[in-house]
């Protein structure tokens, strides 16, 4: 038998991510990168994405870019190719949370949370496709959310996003994985993120959030790396369609 460890490694890969300026985005291109994986960074804030690079060192470049942005999804491409030849691993981490009530949702809002939770991982996805089929080897992993089964106040715009997100991973799944491309989703608990600092500097509420888990405690940014290599490394092979809960157990109660 080969060496278990061996599933897990990277060497050779070259990962795509999105939202990879800061919180988890970052986290998974850190983690790809010590997995052997060359590491592509996408973000807006070009400061942030040129500190991360040098952190990980030269398998790592950035791409300054909005990634809801459809009319600039060719150029997109072609500039996460550019460095290392196209992507076989991506990782939709950017995401926007609004936080409007039903109420007061807005059109802008409502399209800018779709268009960057929902629509910009199917297109980016579908333009990287073709690749992968060619090396009959591919990894796709969406973010998922504690809001794709529950409902929280002031998510409804971000909680429909996330549920698309679920649907989504399965229909890739389905479109997909019998070219040798799985699609899963990761789906975090309460982790200290941009998203979510509003709820962590709370410290009331987030502990009644960690007393909501089965484990009593809230994420930490090294609760992903597990997840994240298995399943986008041979290790999930055959595994595609699934939303993989990060959460601590919040939803299991």
């Amino acid at each position: 038998m080969a060496d278990p460890r061996a599933l897990f490694d990277l060497t050779g890969h070259t990962a795509c991510i999105t939202g990879a300026s800061s919180g988890l985005g970052r986290r998974a291109a850190v983690a790809l990168a010590a997995a052997g994986a060359k590491v592509v960074a996408v973000a807006r804030r070009a400061e942030a994405l040129e500190s991360l690079c040098a952190e990980i060192g030269p398998n790592a470049a950035h791409v300054v870019a909005d990634v809801a942005d459809r009319g600039g999804l060719e150029a997109l491409v072609a500039s996460v190719s550019a460095p290392f030849g196209a992507p076989d691993i991506l990782i939709h981490a950017a995401g926007v949370n609004t936080r409007q009530p039903a109420d007061d949702v807005t059109g802008q809002g409502w399209d800018q949370t779709l268009a960057l939770n929902l629509s910009a991982p199917f297109f980016l996805s579908q333009a990287f496709a073709p690749a992968m089929k060619d090396r009959s080897w591919g990894r796709i992993v969406n973010f998922a959310s504690l809001q794709t089964t529950r409902a929280f106040p002031g998510g409804i715009a971000y909680g429909a996003s996330k549920g698309g997100i679920a649907q989504l991973t399965r229909a890739m799944a389905e479109a997909w994985s019998p070219h040798g491309i799985t699609a899963n989703a990761i789906g975090p608990g309460f982790f200290p993120t941009e998203l979510t600092q509003a709820v962590f500097e709370d410290d009331a509420r987030a502990a009644r959030n960690a007393a909501q888990t089965c484990i009593g405690r809230n994420g930490r940014l090294e609760d992903i790396d597990g997840p994240l290599l298995f399943l986008c490394s041979d290790a999930s092979a055959y595994v595609t369609g699934q939303i993989l809960m990060v959460d601590g157990g919040f939803t299991a109660k």
